[in-house]
């Protein structure tokens, strides 16, 4: 069932060795093949995924979204295909309600919204 993706992220050469052996591997060899992006000792655990949520709440929630939108969209495809997309996209982010918040709050040196929010929690 996952195969395609797998495929996809590893490559044939290194899906046909571990399709065929069914070998199994560490974390470091993810890490070498690409099917994972972080590698951290067990007890750096909690502190790694803490840094990381972090860094993901520092965006705005619906920035998130098209985030993920535009990489569905994007990619594999030729980026002249895609240009206006692109441009579009950017476009309607910075006219936003979010994209407006973002820019006063840089420029008033100040926490956007969705940053305040959490500090609250």
């Amino acid at each position: 069932m996952i195969s395609p993706f797998v495929l996809a992220k590893i490559g044939s050469g290194a899906a046909r060795e571990w399709f065929l052996t069914g070998e199994r591997f560490d974390a470091s060899s993810a890490l070498t093949a690409g099917l994972v992006r972080h590698v951290v000792p067990a007890d750096e655990l909690d502190a790694a995924v803490a840094g990381r949520v972090d860094l993901l709440l520092q965006a705005a929630p619906e920035a998130q979204a098209a985030i993920k939108a535009l990489i569905r969209t994007v990619a594999g495809e030729m980026p002249d295909s895609v240009r206006s997309y692109t441009a579009d996209l950017i476009a309607r982010r910075r006219a936003s309600e979010e994209g407006r918040e973002g820019m006063s709050a840089f420029l008033e040196r100040r926490e956007p919204w969705w940053r305040q929010s959490l500090s609250r929690q």
